[in-house]
């Protein structure tokens, strides 16, 4: 049977019992408490669509609003450390978008879906593997299937979570992840191994758009129509595509058996590709060569020398393609002392010289800036 409750009704029970006792309580006690109180709805009422595009109203004047919104829910819900997404993305949907609850009761967990946390207002305390963090307006955060975390929101802070099933980001997102950039690489490697205890976190200068994007997706999740599951899906690929595009070069990586901000090595190596080895890279950073390469290989999918090489050529691809430069010049920029040599790698990886490349630099493969925005583009 189902039951519904508004998300203003929630929030009013959580925080009231909080005021009152000092305790905190998970979303699944919350709703058992309501109903034993008789506080859940048996039957959806018919109202009007109470969300639109709302892009342009400020955040209280949009929370407002979703207070009214009808959520369905369910009772007797066991508070679980291993949560499966048909527990909590509702049927025949691949993405579902919520206001996080505020004055939660911490519980870290794992599930086997993609989590988006995304705060829009003030701050919240993040969880993740038995240590916190403080999430601040602005920031938002990915987090691998397997990663045990939480997050506690209060006061009038302001967040979204979202939820994207594993074969739909497989299916629909990975595409936007597939580029020739370390970013991606280290995404799919996270991702595809799913081993958990990953996050990503964007720190986005200007978050405007990308509330909007949220904010949309959480109103086509709610407008039950033949139509808003795609259009859920297209605002989400969108909001991805803006990370990807202008927020790159603001991600720190976390892998918690690493132990370190494994970022600050794809940056090195992005921005000295030219010079660098992997004697000079384990020096800087304080790695054994072996311990490196195994670190490089399990992050990108890739060993140190292939990695370089990539980065050289497809850096080559952009000039050769952009420029009139002649070859030995962009051999040297990117890092070959010999003309002859760039020659030799460059057909044995596309099978052309690179003066032929050139005649047909607008058939070829996309060029490979990682780290970086388009030169004369602006950051949101």
């Amino acid at each position: 049977m189902a039951w519904y409750a508004a998300y203003g009704e929630i929030q009013k029970q959580l925080t009231g019992y909080y005021k009152r006792t000092g305790n905190r309580m998970q979303f699944p006690e919350i709703i058992d408490y309501m109903y034993n109180k008789g506080l859940l709805l048996e039957e959806r009422p018919n109202t009007r669509r109470e969300l639109s595009l709302f892009g342009d109203m400020s955040d209280e004047e949009f929370d407002n609003r979703l207070d009214r919104v009808l959520i369905e829910v369910t009772p007797r819900m066991a508070v679980n450390k291993e949560v499966l997404e048909d527990e909590i993305i509702p049927l025949r949907r691949d993405v579902f978008v919520i206001r996080h609850p505020r004055d939660t009761r911490p519980y870290e967990h794992a599930h086997n879906y993609v989590e988006m946390n995304f705060i829009v207002r003030g701050e919240a305390e993040f969880f993740f593997n038995g240590e916190s963090r403080t999430m601040t307006e602005g920031e938002f955060c990915i987090i691998a299937p397997g990663s045990r975390h939480d997050l506690l929101i209060s006061g009038t802070s302001l967040g979204f979570c979202i939820m994207i099933r594993k074969s739909t980001f497989d299916t629909t997102f990975f595409s936007l992840l597939t580029g020739a950039n370390l970013l991606s690489d280290f995404f799919r490697q996270i991702i595809q191994n799913g081993g958990g205890d990953n996050f990503l976190l964007f720190h986005l200068k200007n978050p405007d758009w990308a509330k909007t994007a949220v904010r949309c997706a959480l109103a086509e999740c709610y407008a039950k129509d033949d139509y808003s599951n795609a259009c859920t899906i297209s605002w989400i690929n969108l909001l991805f595509a803006e990370l990807l595009r202008n927020y790159s070069n603001t991600v720190t990586f976390y892998d918690y058996t690493m132990g370190s901000d494994f970022a600050l090595v794809l940056q090195y190596i992005q921005h000295n590709y030219k010079t660098i080895t992997l004697s000079s890279l384990a020096d800087f950073f304080h790695y054994s060569e072996p311990h490196l390469c195994t670190l490089i290989r399990q992050k990108t999918g890739q060993n140190f020398t292939d990695l370089i090489k990539k980065i050289r050529l497809q850096k080559a691809v952009e000039y050769l393609a952009g420029t009139n430069m002649k070859i030995a010049e962009i051999a040297d920029l990117v890092g070959y002392n010999s003309a002859d040599h760039f020659s030799r790698i460059f057909r044995s990886e596309y099978h052309v010289s690179p003066a032929a490349y050139r005649k047909t630099a607008g058939k070829a493969e996309e060029s490979f800036i990682p780290f970086q925005m388009e030169e004369g583009s602006e950051q949101k």
